[in-house]
């Protein structure tokens, strides 16, 4: 199933990762949604969250090229799509300075958004450090002396940063007021990015084994990762029920038009026998995460009463 990479754009186009970024967007998208619900929505809020957070993702995708590479995921027998430094066109340093150029593209992109959102000091402080937090979070998933992600802790990284922090704080940055009702989409995306990260780790389970990542795949094993990846799905559209009933927005249910395409990338994991039958849903998850979150917006913004 591996491509086979010839020149050094492609290596580069391959270590961005492109197809992870509607993912990314999601959160962002969720929270400006609830924002214009709320009538708070300022598009300059959006425009920088949109880019803090695909540098964010980028700089992941690049450290995580790195940190397998350093730390052995990346072996010859590894069975998810080739990686850049794997392919040898593009070396540790290289790899190493672009994560410093997406880290500080990130922060600058950053500071920009708390400098437009928010004018009290204690405030930005906070959130700097939220910020702050999440570029660690995404150097040290594969990367430095004691990644997380080789643990097993990848799954509650991506449930904080895009699901809770990713949604509730987009909302925030528009408002600087609290909702109670947004936590629950927050909850959502959290679980449908953890769902695309298990899909991930489902399909590299024997190669992370062999490098000594312990994933949840890893740890539980293939039968119970798939359990779990239908209770990601599945608890992720049961909050947006919790949401419509204390909001009485009944049709941001509208998302659920993309309940089953989620249920037939579930079915697809689950009867997945080998790497190349289960990495194309991969994308799909992270597409119809997207969707759901668009489907989302124009129910609540756009049909609904308030």
């Amino acid at each position: 199933m591996k491509q086979t990479i010839q020149t050094k754009k492609e290596a580069w186009l391959h270590s961005v990762r492109l197809r992870t970024l509607p993912l990314a967007l999601a959160s962002i998208f969720a929270g400006s949604f609830l924002a214009a619900y709320k009538s708070v929505f300022r598009w300059e809020i959006l425009l920088f969250a949109a880019l803090t957070t695909i540098f964010l993702q980028i700089l992941s995708n690049l450290s995580n090229d790195y940190g397998d590479s350093i730390h052995g995921a990346d072996h010859q027998d590894r069975q998810g799509p080739v990686r850049a430094v794997q392919s040898g066109l593009i070396s540790l340093p290289e790899m190493k300075k672009a994560m410093y150029v997406f880290g500080a593209l990130a922060l600058a992109s950053g500071l920009i958004l708390l400098y437009l959102a928010i004018q009290d000091w204690v405030l930005f402080g906070i959130f700097l450090g939220l910020g702050l937090a999440a570029i660690w979070a995404s150097i040290s998933y594969t990367s430095g002396s004691n990644p997380y992600g080789y643990a097993g802790f990848g799954d509650i990284s991506v449930f904080i940063f895009f699901g809770l922090l990713g949604v509730y704080g987009t909302y925030f940055l528009h408002s600087l007021a609290w909702d109670n009702s947004a936590i629950w989409i927050g909850i959502a995306l959290g679980l449908f990015s953890a769902a695309v990260l298990n899909i991930n780790n489902i399909r590299d389970i024997e190669s992370d084994q062999l490098a000594g990542k312990k994933s949840i795949p890893v740890r539980i094993g293939k039968k119970a990762a798939i359990i779990y990846n239908w209770f990601l799905i599945l608890g992720g559209n049961y909050c947006l029920f919790i949401f419509a009933f204390v909001t009485n927005e009944w049709t941001s249910l509208l998302a659920l038009a993309v309940f089953p395409m989620m249920i037939r990338i579930g079915m697809n994991v689950q009867k997945g026998k080998d790497a190349e039958a289960i990495d194309p849903n991969l994308k799909k998850m992270a597409i119809s995460t997207l969707v759901w979150v668009l489907l989302f917006g124009i129910g609540l913004v756009f049909l609904g009463k308030s």
